[in-house]
């Protein structure tokens, strides 16, 4: 498979589309290693852990490059990515010694109960393209720490940093076998890895159709599945909101990675008293956003979209948007670069619940905008979604804050402050955007199974 850079539409290089016979391979080599793997106390798991991390550091610009250059992000983002995944990583091998089960009380006399956490065995990690030295790390630091072993198939659009990855991986002492990386297609390597029976759990990141596809596969086995799939995440801003931190928070929330985020902020509900100032501070950070190729010029807020199949369905759908009454604020169509996979930073206004681009995750520097007349009007519109991913709400009111908190049925809720999760909170949506969730405690027993052992003693 050749590898291009959405910037420049430079070919980069050819990696294997691995074949159904190194998909096994991969998997037996897991398996094989799992036993003994399993064996070491964690806190020997968590030193492993931590030189894989140690070995980002040392790498971060030489990473951070190859990031951009196959994915499109701005440089100082993909530093930040290199960065958090090592700090990810850290974070994860603290675990080692906070894995815990439970004593339960027993009906009987002379008896105990004992609930032990212990590993599933071999995890498949699917990994998708808009943060993939991350996820890498989302997917093994958990399962590795409590005692899995890993295959990991990294993207097809951004394959280059896995392998890079996957090199500083060998440099460290690691048993052979625990960490194994493959590429390819999802209908390749994907689907093989999905269905293979020596899986134990799929751990899949990426748009609802490939996991639905996932899950069907993984269904003749009955192989576990933890899905973080898409987002159309509402942002509500009041009247008595801050505007300039509303319109900065919305703002980081929708153009951080060009928009290709499935947590940031894809539709905006504004109380209608306040919506044409509350525009025009988003139309004036919109337009002074800076974009075009990340490794020409490192001053930039923003890259290109990741390939010419995601800039035609961006600029499809605001398309699709005017032609059902939706008003362009700004940009409202693909940039004037010489080359890339550029698209303007776009605000659409005059939106209405019933138009596509309200309804169907976007993943791309464009937001479309509604005016309500209350809090009432906008909670119920933002519930109104196949998806449950994040929300959020600005106000300065303590009362209507906790009320969303309440009400508003997504995994996340972010209160005067951009769509941006924390590495030990629990990062997990409702509805079509997922099963299961990463992160923290509740993410890293996703890697887990539980075993109870009743105990006569008396």
């Amino acid at each position: 498979m050749d590898v291009f850079n959405p910037a420049t539409q430079e070919r980069l290089e050819s990696v294997p589309d691995s074949s159904a016979d190194t998909v096994d391979r991969a998997v037996h080599a897991a398996r094989t290693a799992q036993a003994d793997w399993e064996r070491l106390p964690p806190i020997a798991r968590a030193r492993h852990l931590r030189a894989i991390s140690a070995k980002l550091r040392e790498n971060v610009d030489e990473l951070a490059k190859i990031i951009s250059r196959e994915q499109g992000k701005i440089l100082p983002l993909a530093q930040v990515e290199v960065e958090f995944t090592a700090d990810y990583i850290d974070y994860m091998a603290e675990w080692a010694r906070r894995i815990e089960g439970e004593v339960i009380s027993s009906d009987r006399p002379g008896e105990s109960i004992f609930l032990h956490r212990k590993a599933i065995g071999v995890v498949a990690g699917i990994i998708p393209w808009n943060f993939p030295l991350f996820l890498i790390a989302r997917k093994m630091a958990p399962a590795l720490v409590t005692g899995n072993t890993i295959v990991v198939k990294s993207s097809e659009e951004t394959p280059l940093n896995a392998f890079a990855f996957s090199k500083l991986v060998a440099e460290t002492d690691l048993p052979p076998g625990v960490f194994n990386h493959i590429s390819g297609t999802g209908s390749g390597p994907g689907a093989a890895l999905s269905r293979h029976p020596d899986v134990d759990l799929i751990s899949f990141t990426g748009s609802v159709e490939t996991g639905l596809r996932i899950m069907q596969a993984a269904a003749a086995n009955l192989t576990r599945v933890n899905l973080e799939l898409g987002g159309k995440a509402p942002a509500i801003v009041l009247a008595d909101a801050d505007l300039g931190l509303a319109a900065k928070a919305v703002y980081d929330s929708r153009m951080t990675n060009t928009g290709q985020l499935c947590n940031c902020a894809e539709r905006v509900y504004v109380e209608r008293r306040i919506a044409d100032e509350f525009v025009d501070r988003l139309a004036q950070l919109m337009r002074d956003t800076r974009y075009g190729d990340p490794l020409s010029n490192e001053d930039l807020d923003m890259g290109p979209l990741v390939n010419e199949v995601g800039l035609k369905k961006v600029a499809g759908m605001v398309e699709r948007a005017k032609g059902d009454g939706a008003t362009v604020v700004v940009g409202g169509g693909p940039a004037d670069v010489p080359r890339g996979h550029h698209y303007q930073p776009t605000i659409l206004t005059d939106c209405r619940a019933d138009m596509e681009i309200m309804r169907k995750e976007i993943f791309g520097p464009v937001l479309p905008i509604q005016a309500v007349d209350s809090v009432d009007e906008a909670i119920a519109l933002a519930n109104d979604s196949e998806y449950g991913l994040t929300s959020s709400i600005f106000t300065n009111d303590l009362s209507t804050a906790m009320r969303a908190t309440r009400e508003l049925r997504f995994g996340e809720t972010y209160i005067n402050r951009e769509h941006f999760e924390a590495m030990q909170g629990f990062h997990a949506g409702r509805r079509k955007s997922g099963i299961g969730g990463a992160d923290g405690k509740h993410g890293l027993y996703e890697y887990t199974e539980t075993q109870i052992v009743y105990m006569q003693h008396g």
